[in-house]
C-alpha cells in the first residue's frame, strides 16, 4: 500500500530540513516494506507570496487526503508588517484546526554526547526523558480578539470536552511509560485553569486510576524544568503554557534544532515538524540542523504508521551520527561543523548499515 505524505516546506530553512526528512523516509521505506508518495504544497510566507493566503485551500485539501504531513517552518521578517490574519503563522494555526489536531507531543530526551551544550550542569540534565503533551486547538491562540487605539483583548477559553480529550492522550502515553502525569496550569488565578484542573483530576481518577497525578502551577514548572528535569515523565498543559515550556526545554537538549514534535487528532493525518523556527538568517546556506526534522519522521513512523522498529532505527541512527561527531554549527561547539546534507547522509548511511546487518 502506498502512503501519501504531504510535504510543506514553508519558509526560511524549512525547505532544507523537509528535504532531509524526505530522504530519510525514502531510505527506510523499501527495506521495511513501506511505500511513500510525496506531494509538495505551500504554506506560510511562501503561500502568501504565491497565493495571497498563508494556507491556500488546495494545501489544506491535500493535507486532508494525505496519510501524514511533514512541515518545515513558517514565518520571517519579510512578512512582519502584514495584518494578523495574513501572517504566516496563521497558516499553521489554521492547518492544525482544519485537521483537528488537538494534541501536540514534544519529547525531550537530551543526548549524552551533547550534554556539554546545555547551560545546565551535565549531572542535572542526565537521565531526562519527558514528554510534553500540549493542547493545540483551544486557549488564547484561538480565542476572540479585539483591538482599539486604547485597548486590546485576547480571550482564553476551554471547554470540558477539549480538556477531556487531550487528558486521555496524555494518560495513555503515561500508562505506557512510567505511569506519572504532571498537569500544568495557573489555577490560583485563571478560571480556565480551574476548569482544566477539575477536568484532568476527574478523567485520571475515573478512567486511569492506576496513574499518579500531580498538579503544578506554570511558574513553578518553569523553574523545576531547569532545576530537576529528570523528575518528570508526561507533562500535560494548555496551548500557551505548552508553547513556552517546550521552548524552554530546548536548553536541556542543547539546541532547538534537535527537538521533534507530532500533532495528532482522532483519526486523519498527523502533522510532524521540528519545533525550531524558520531561522531566516541561515536560510539557503545549507547549514541548518536536520536532526529535529529527521526525529519528527521517526515520530511519524511510530504514531501514524505504527512502525515502532523503524522509528527506533531512525532515532538510533541520529544518536550514532551525533556521537560520531557529525554536528551542524548549532551543536558543533566550535569543533568541525557538518552541513545539512552531510548530516542527513550520515543518518542514512547508518540506517543502511543497520538494515543490512
Amino acid at each position: 500500500m502506498r502512503h501519501l505524505i504531504a510535504l510543506l516546506p514553508g519558509d526560511g530553512i524549512g525547505p532544507e530540513v523537509v528535504e532531509a526528512g524526505r530522504r530519510v523516509l525514502e531510505a527506510i521505506a523499501a527495506p521495511r516494506g513501506l511505500e511513500f508518495e510525496f506531494e509538495t504544497h505551500a504554506i506560510g510566507g511562501a503561500a502568501i507570496d504565491a497565493a495571497g493566503d498563508p494556507l491556500p485551500p488546495a494545501t489544506l485539501e491535500a493535507c486532508r487526503r494525505a496519510s501524514a504531513v511533514l512541515l518545515g517552518a513558517v514565518g520571517g521578517p519579510k512578512w512582519n508588517g502584514l495584518p494578523g490574519a495574513l501572517r504566516p503563522e496563521q497558516g499553521l494555526l489554521r492547518l492544525r484546526q482544519g485537521l483537528g489536531l488537538y494534541a501536540n507531543l514534544r519529547p525531550v530526551k537530551p543526548m549524552p554526547a551533547l550534554a556539554h551544550l546545555s547551560p545546565l550542569k551535565a549531572e542535572r540534565v542526565a537521565g531526562t526523558d519527558l514528554m510534553v503533551v500540549r493542547e493545540l486547538t483551544g486557549g488564547i491562540y484561538f480565542g476572540a480578539r479585539t483591538r482599539t487605539p486604547e485597548r486590546a483583548t485576547d480571550e482564553c477559553a476551554y471547554s470540558v470536552f477539549e480538556v477531556e480529550r487531550v487528558t486521555r492522550v496524555a494518560a495513555r502515553l503515561a500508562a505506557a511509560r512510567s505511569g506519572r502525569v504532571v498537569s500544568v496550569d495557573k489555577a490560583n488565578v485563571l478560571e480556565t485553569s480551574r476548569l482544566w484542573r477539575d477536568v484532568v483530576t476527574r478523567v485520571i481518577r475515573d478512567e486511569f486510576p492506576g496513574l499518579a497525578l500531580e498538579h503544578l502551577l506554570v511558574d513553578a514548572m518553569a523553574m523545576y524544568l531547569v532545576t530537576r528535569p529528570r523528575d518528570f515523565d508526561v507533562v500535560l498543559t494548555e496551548n500557551l503554557f505548552g508553547d513556552i515550556l517546550t521552548d524552554e526545554a530546548g536548553v536541556l537538549a542543547g539546541s532547538l534544532g534537535l527537538l521533534p514534535s507530532a500533532s495528532l487528532g482522532d483519526g486523519g493525518p498527523g502533522l510532524y515538524e521540528p519545533i525550531h523556527g524558520s531561522a531566516p538568517d541561515i536560510a539557503g546556506r545549507g547549514i541548518a540542523n536536520p536532526y529535529g526534522t529527521i526525529l519528527s519522521v521517526a515520530m511519524m513512523l511510530r504514531h501514524t504508521f505504527a512502525h515502532e522498529s523503524a522509528a527506533r532505527e531512525i532515532e538510533s541512527a541520529v544518536d550514532a551520527a551525533i556521537g560520531a561527531g557529525v554536528r551542524t554549527p548549532d551543536i558543533a561547539a566550535g569543533g568541525p561543523a557538518a552541513d545539512t546534507r552531510s548530516a542527513t547522509a550520515a543518518v542514512i548511511d547508518r540506517l543502511r548499515t543497520a538494515l543490512a546487518a
